[in-house]
């Protein structure tokens, strides 16, 4: 059962996205700009689709390649389960709280206001603070090398992501967003 739930919480993190992205589209807000920045990141999608089969794969028994676990343990599962739906939460928490100005990659060109309330009050990244979770989660439900090789992997690529961010958030929002990061941290 952990292993359906832990498929179940990586399934609706892009169906998440993907409707807030779609709600965005509606009300005349173009939030995509994946890639704008860095055409590097495109490399990241295959990675992530070749995840989620290892996700689906640990869940139902699929054929995978390196599945010797480290650990078998129905607690650190069920508590790995908990942490991917506390992760969720944290998600759908910052997509509420990020209203109009969220978006998917940095928008140069139509940034919208600093947002600093809600779950931006206790971390300046809670997404991928939730996404964080739902990976270590994963982890503690299918404790092989691949998911470990990929939390290491996507807590790197949410570092280099931030950094980035905040580059341009410095820049564009000044002596606001510096006061911001002055009360609250990077990610808790």
């Amino acid at each position: 059962m952990p292993g359906y739930l832990a498929a179940l919480a990586l399934a609706l993190c892009p169906v998440l996205v993907a409707v807030r992205l779609i709600v965005l589209r509606r009300s005349g807000t173009d939030a995509l700009h994946f890639g704008s920045t860095d055409r590097k990141d495109f490399l990241i999608p295959p990675f992530a689709l070749v995840y989620f089969y290892v996700i689906f794969a640990g869940a139902f028994g699929w054929p995978l390649v390196g599945s010797q676990r480290f650990f078998d343990s129905d607690v650190l599962s069920w508590i790995g389960v908990v942490l991917c739906f506390s992760g969720l939460l944290m998600v759908v928490a910052s997509l509420v709280a990020f209203g109009t100005s969220f978006r998917v990659g940095i928008d140069t060109d139509h940034p919208d206001k600093l947002v600093t309330s809600g779950v931006f009050a206790i971390s300046r990244n809670p997404i991928y603070v939730g996404f964080g979770l739902v990976l270590l989660g994963q982890f503690l439900v299918f404790p092989s090398w691949i998911p470990l090789i990929y939390l290491l992997a996507a807590v790197w690529l949410f570092n280099r992501q931030v950094l980035r961010e905040e580059s341009f958030m410095r820049e564009h929002y000044g002596r606001e967003y510096a006061e911001y990061c002055s009360r609250v941290r990077r990610y808790l």
